[in-house]
């Protein structure tokens, strides 16, 4: 597929508003590109709902046992404030060399590189083994799609798995993410006039004793990994009571907590919930913990053979080394890595650090490299 074509099928996935939803869109364009080839017996698309409006998409081409997988996920963020664009961030633009538009990095230009890949095996008639395209909702606000074609069995004995997260322009390789743990602290207090405040239980007093003590609470788990570094604890929103005369009846607090594997979310989760337990021994105190769409931190070994076949493919084609790394954010590997089977996953992809920002781009050149990497990554994998 010539540069102009792939650059076309980017611009066209850019200009799907895919904020946190509406991914049906997206999988009905994925698959309108593969409905050409839909009478062969090597291909097959499959759509899996997750809700209305919202398709995960499989699609499997080729024969034979062995099984490679790719991934992206079809959500983006949202574009934020439009006046930080200088473009529409639902239409692609192009200038100095750089495609822009909300989610091109993260990770619209990953999934249309590995689509691109596979039609050119099409086109070609020429597929080296079978590949399965998983293709996600939700990842951006906790991984539905992928839990849920996991909980189906698409994953399952895959040989590998590819996921095309932007790794710094296919400079780097992820082996391995930190887990995450979002939670919510609600304090129950007791309303007053702010004139006569011990008739009154304040809720937010009650509130800021835990965010007190869960920070050096989790200061406590401070072995580093040496990939990933340490478990990270953010105390990111804090709000609570009515108006400025009256003792505050209720405050809410939310954390988020990124792990490594050496601190399984449960130990985390025992921890917290100690520190609710021994608070609510005290008087008047009424809080409660709850913790939303939690993810296990994945481990990984750099010396996999899917790895070792990643950078010498790699060293043929990039004039510098690719660096072994772990992902500070969560993705769809967490998910991915309940199936069966024994298989490593990576995450590689020509996305950049504009990642989540306005004037969110992507390299030309690098996305368009990107695409020949995993062709001959594929036939390299099925030699």
């Amino acid at each position: 597929m010539d540069k102009e074509k792939q650059i076309e099928i980017l611009a066209n996935l850019i200009a799907i508003d895919s904020v946190d939803d509406n991914e049906a869109k997206v999988a009905n364009y994925i698959a309108s590109l593969f409905e050409p080839y839909n009478d062969r017996e090597d291909v097959d698309i499959q759509r899996v709902t997750y809700a209305p409006n919202r398709d995960n998409l499989v699609v499997t081409i080729g024969t034979g046992e062995k099984i490679l997988g790719f991934s992206g996920h079809e959500d983006v963020v949202s574009q934020g404030d439009l006046s930080a664009w200088n473009s529409d961030p639902f239409k692609a633009e192009i200038k100095d060399n750089k495609l822009f538009g909300r989610g091109v990095t993260d990770m619209k230009g990953g999934l249309a590189a590995l689509v691109i890949t596979m039609l050119d095996f099409l086109a070609e008639d020429a597929i080296p083994g079978k590949i399965r395209l998983l293709a996600t909702v939700g990842e951006e606000t906790g991984e539905y799609g992928a839990a849920q074609l996991t909980k189906a069995g698409y994953a399952d004995e895959l040989d590998g798995l590819i996921i095309a997260e932007p790794t710094n322009e296919m400079k780097e390789i992820g082996i391995s993410s930190k887990g995450v743990i979002d939670y919510v602290v609600t304090s129950i207090g007791k309303g007053a006039h702010s004139s006569k405040p011990e008739d009154g239980i304040n809720a937010i007093d009650h509130l800021i004793n835990f965010a007190n003590e869960v920070k050096p609470l989790m200061e406590n788990f401070d072995k580093t990994d040496p990939i990933l570094g340490k478990l990270t604890h953010v105390q990111s929103v804090f709000h609570g009571g009515e108006q400025i005369n009256s003792v505050p009846v209720k405050a809410i607090m939310k954390g988020n907590i990124r792990t490594i594997p050496a601190y399984p979310n449960q130990l985390v989760f025992s921890a917290l919930n100690h520190l609710i337990d021994n608070l609510n021994q005290k008087p008047d105190y009424n809080l409660s913990i709850e913790y939303i769409f939690p993810e296990e931190a994945m481990s990984g070994d750099s010396n996999a053979s899917l790895v070792r076949l990643i950078k010498n493919v790699h060293k043929n084609m990039y004039p510098d080394p690719i660096k072994v790394v772990g992902q500070t954010s969560a993705s769809d590997a967490s998910e991915f890595s309940h199936a069966k089977g024994n298989f490593s996953i990576v995450q590689i992809g020509p996305g950049n650090n504009s990642e989540h920002q306005s004037n969110e781009n992507i390299d030309i050149d690098v996305f368009s490299k990107s695409i020949a990497f995993y062709k001959r990554f594929v036939e390299a994998f099925f030699e």
